[in-house]
């Protein structure tokens, strides 16, 4: 095993892998809930989407691991399954079996761009400022995540964002901040799964003798609640999908729309996280990114015929690279942790989402350092940079980030003259991207 993942290489071991793969687990487990609780808005069965999202996590992210040999995790995106729930099937009335076909099919289409290194060369054809900037953006992004799931930063009517108010959630997940954070700050290893398992047992009070946390929590009063322990695995919505349907000409804007969501979302974490954990290869790629590619297109592949929207690479994923993940071997273990709760659902209701919320916001504060990288004195590579890093948490979608970094980017240098820093993959994807734009 050591010397397949090559542990010294990487400078890590196995004790290190098991808890990276644990707390990259416990940072994105809530998917597993949250995913079947949006898609079943299109009348799916969430125990069935439920099921679908499991085993779509477990074997993209063992492939991923085996495969590509990259500590990186895969499920069904957020964002994704909200373009495939209120935009496609509500949205255009498009029926969930169609709409599962047009996942399967962009799949299918995102694999071959991927096997004939098309998909490599898009990667490639990313400026290295705007690659920087993508993952500072991811890292704010998470840090907004954490903070809205902790209730600190609310909706605000008159601002659009504000702060919370200061309740039992608020300083609950306020203490279990400084505490991770201290842990972090004494490089206590594994210190974002302590952290979790402290501010979930701090939580334990919360709508059993103070405050209620029914506006939080799927409208459950506690906020740490034990709901059994067995629920059995549902495969009704398993091979639904309608591949003839799917493939009319209304459904092609749609596959187009799926095909380059999910390939941005994944390539621009694929960078992020890589950038983090400094698995870049002599040419200053990203680790086996051909191989990783395919798997991400894998992983959408078998979403559509499994039942559930489409799977990426997980921004989460960094929160297993800072506990010291740099294998596959990270993967794996996050991966098969995902498969007992094809029986198990129910205990996840026992980690609430301010118990994750400091690791999300202690990841964000890693993923920064890249930014000193940026050249902030060349205001032809600042510009878009700033544009790429500022808009992902501002639009809450990493694709918008990565758009308009691009196409300012490709205005910018060719208003200049710097006609050679404009690759022609960089024009072609800034006509897709307006395309999509406008679709």
């Amino acid at each position: 095993m050591e010397h397949y993942f090559e542990f010294s290489k990487y400078k890590t071991d196995f004790k290190t892998e098991i808890i990276a793969g644990i707390t990259t687990f416990l940072a994105t487990m809530y998917i597993i809930v949250v995913n079947p609780a949006i898609v079943s808005n299109t009348g799916m069965p969430f125990a069935g989407v439920l099921t679908a999202t499991i085993l779509v996590s477990a074997f993209s992210s063992i492939a991923m691991g085996i495969y590509a040999k990259n500590p990186i995790v895969l499920a069904p995106g957020m964002g994704l399954n909200a373009f495939f729930t209120y935009s496609v099937v509500l949205g255009m009335g498009v029926k969930w079996e169609v709409a599962l076909g047009g996942i399967f099919w962009s799949g299918i289409i995102f694999l071959l761009l991927s096997v004939f290194n098309i998909r490599t060369e898009i990667l490639k054809a990313i400026p290295k400022q705007i690659r920087y900037a993508i993952t500072a953006g991811i890292g704010l992004f998470i840090t907004f995540i954490g903070f809205v799931n902790a209730k600190f930063v609310i909706a605000n009517s008159a601002t659009l964002v504000g702060i919370g108010k200061f309740d039992a959630v608020t300083i609950t997940f306020l203490i279990g901040l400084l505490i991770t954070a201290l842990l972090v700050v004494k490089r206590i290893k594994g210190a974002l799964i302590v952290g979790i398992a402290i501010t979930t047992i701090m939580s334990i009070p919360i709508g059993r003798f103070y405050g209620d946390a029914s506006a939080i929590n799927f409208g459950t009063s506690t906020l740490v609640t034990f709901a059994g322990i067995f629920s059995a695995p549902d495969f009704s919505v398993f091979f639904k999908m309608d591949l003839i349907n799917s493939l009319s000409l209304a459904m092609w804007p749609v596959i187009f729309a799926f095909l380059f969501t999910d390939m941005f979302d994944s390539i621009s974490t694929f960078i992020g996280v890589s950038e983090a954990a400094g698995l870049i290869d002599e040419n200053g790629e990203p680790k086996n990114v051909k191989e990783a590619l395919i798997v991400d297109a894998l992983g959408t592949t078998i979403s559509g015929i499994f039942g559930t929207s489409a799977a990426t690479s997980y921004i989460e994923s960094a929160t297993g690279v800072e506990e010291g993940g740099r294998t596959g071997l990270t993967a794996i273990i996050a991966g098969l942790l995902f498969l007992p709760f094809m029986f198990l659902s129910p205990l996840l209701s026992v980690v609430p989402s301010i118990a994750t919320a400091p690791a999300l916001i202690l990841v964000g504060v890693f993923m920064m350092k890249p930014i000193t990288k940026i050249h902030w004195d060349q205001f032809d590579d600042a510009i878009p940079a700033f544009f790429g890093m500022i808009l992902i948490p501002l639009t809450y979608s990493i694709t918008q980030g990565i758009i308009w970094s691009f196409i300012s980017w490709t205005v910018i240098k060719l208003a200049i003259g710097k006609y050679k820093e404009v690759s022609w993959a960089l024009v072609v994807i800034d006509i897709l991207a307006i395309l999509l734009l406008v679709l």
